[in-house]
């Protein structure tokens, strides 16, 4: 086996040469070996296997909206990914990401994808939504004939190519845009799923970018409504992962803290009285740090 690698190299090499017309052609050791400790076989192994890794178009859409999404997994709220590697991952598929196509494919669709041989194609749309399709049919280059077709017709219908302009828009949906109604519904979901306990539907609307303290007609945000119902889960997750503001008044002047004094929940009470210290003392550390860049900002003017 040995033998036939090296007389392989050497037919290789003497093919060269002629076509150099025997003009110097060399061999760098550097380039050809691994580090050390490395093993070769061990190393095409690994890579064969990552290959053959398998997952279905459900699977494989929710790795495409971790990819929308910053990293962050929409279905767990995990954070697998850093912005960082993200945003190179993402450059990388858009410019390379379907094989000889991916020109065009910039060019017509303009958006991050990877397709596969097996003719797959995933689709990120940042910042909106991840779409893993499959049709098994392939043209010359190993692109899913359909599946890039449905990428075009997609572009067609919604402002989503990387260059199409999201404010003087001709004949395209824009799903990112909110209609009056769209709000109305937002605030009733989440005054809903304040009011029910619904941890993971707020884990959703908060992933979703919505604002966590929207406020109802009585102006009351979902952490009056958690507070007034005691429903010290989402009072935990208003306040140590949406960090809202505790100090937001209804139209009749009271804050959450009230509400949860009124209905008798003692432990969200003290749980608020914490959190609107450490609110109180962050908020004033802000507004130091933003007076002393002004007046840094205005000394350098000065």
């Amino acid at each position: 086996e040995e033998n036939n690698f090296v007389e392989s190299v050497s037919q290789v090499m003497e093919f060269v040469k002629k076509m150099t017309g025997r003009e110097y052609v060399g061999f760098s050791n550097a380039t050809y070996c691994f580090p050390v400790g490395a093993d070769m076989r061990d190393a095409l192994d690994f890579y064969f296997q990552l290959c053959a890794i398998e997952v279905t178009c459900e699977s494989g859409s929710v790795m495409a909206a971790t990819l929308a999404n910053g990293g962050i997994c929409p279905i767990t709220g995990e954070r697998v990914l850093s912005t960082e590697a993200v945003r190179n991952t993402l450059s990388l598929m858009h410019s390379c990401g379907m094989y000889d196509y991916s020109g065009q494919f910039a060019f017509h669709v303009g958006l991050p994808a990877k397709s596969g041989v097996s003719g797959a194609v995933l689709l990120v749309v940042p910042n909106v939504m991840g779409v893993m399709c499959w049709s098994p049919p392939v043209d010359k280059v190993g692109n899913s004939v359909r599946g890039i077709r449905f990428c075009q017709e997609l572009v067609s219908l919604f402002n989503f190519h990387n260059y199409d302009n999201l404010r003087h828009f001709l004949k395209k949906q824009d799903p990112r845009r909110q209609s009056g109604d769209d709000r109305n519904k937002s605030v009733v979901n989440l005054m809903f799923a304040a009011h029910s306990g619904d941890v993971s539907a707020l884990r959703r609307f908060a992933l979703s970018s919505m604002d966590m303290e929207l406020k109802d007609y009585d102006s009351r945000t979902p952490l009056h409504i958690a507070a007034a119902e005691g429903h010290m889960d989402v009072v935990l997750f208003l306040t140590q992962s949406c960090k809202v503001n505790p100090f937001v008044k209804d139209r009749w002047g009271n804050i959450p803290r009230d509400d949860a004094m009124q209905f008798g929940h003692e432990d969200v009470v003290k749980l608020l009285e914490e959190y609107e210290l450490n609110y109180s003392l962050q908020t004033s550390q802000t507004d130091t740090e933003d007076q002393c860049h002004q007046s840094k900002c205005s000394s350098l003017e000065g």
